[in-house]
């Protein structure tokens, strides 16, 4: 027999040792069993995995979460006060403080004026030592008389006039027509003014010693902030 002859026989005859040996492995279950074995042992080991970080992970957040909603709240809350206190003694310090003028806190003056012509002009001045204002116009009798006159609507500022200390307010009174039409006309030597129509306290300016003349042409002016406002009428 040939070297060649030989060779060839020695690798056929290994080639199926090695066959048979493959199929009797097989036939067993061994090389199942060693993949399942393989398998399962991934299988238990990726949950441990998993589950070892996700309490510490847990933890964290939470413990974030905690701080910075604390932390949160307490600084929107001591804000928020301390903008409420700010808001409130604002509030309190830019209040206007004024009320009515009264005869008790001003001085009260009545005055025969040459123009215009049959005219008194009234001032009030604030002597007390808070502003106070003068509404509408002023209600005024004369001696004995029955009836208050009326006032020069057009005469109406569009702001109630308001006193400092020391300030003063004009009003005038039209006492008699200038051309002498006017009836019922009589010498009045007192003279007694509240301030506006809801008034209970009155003023009482002394007057010219002779007196001065009244008719039923009578009228007042509305309070005025300047004297030559007060005079137009």
């Amino acid at each position: 027999m040939s070297t060649r002859t030989h060779r060839t026989r020695m690798l056929v005859a290994a080639a199926l040792t090695a066959a048979t040996l493959t199929l009797t492995a097989c036939n067993s279950g061994n090389g199942v069993q060693d993949e399942g074995a393989s398998a399962g042992s991934a299988s238990k080991s990726a949950p441990t995995a998993s589950t070892t970080p996700s309490p510490e992970a847990g933890r964290g957040t939470s413990t974030g979460t905690a701080r910075t909603d604390s932390a949160g709240s307490t600084s929107e809350g001591s804000t928020g006060g301390a903008a409420g206190s700010s808001g409130t003694t604002g509030s309190k310090d830019s209040e206007p403080t004024t009320t009515p003028c009264s005869p008790s806190s001003t001085r009260t003056a009545a005055t025969e004026v040459s123009r215009p012509l049959n005219h008194l002009l009234l001032t009030v001045t604030n002597t007390g030592s808070k502003n106070c204002d003068l509404t509408g116009y002023p209600v005024v009798r004369f001696g004995e008389a029955q009836s208050v006159p009326p006032a020069f609507e057009d005469s109406k500022p569009q702001a109630v006039v308001t006193l400092a200390p020391g300030e003063s307010g004009y009003a005038s009174v039209l006492l008699s027509a200038a051309d002498g039409s006017g009836s019922n006309g009589y010498t009045a030597k007192s003279l007694t003014v509240h301030f506006d129509q809801g008034a209970s306290a009155a003023a009482n300016p002394s007057l010219p010693a002779k007196g001065v003349h009244v008719d039923d042409s009578i009228r007042v002016s509305y309070w005025q902030s300047t004297m030559a406002d007060a005079l137009a009428w």
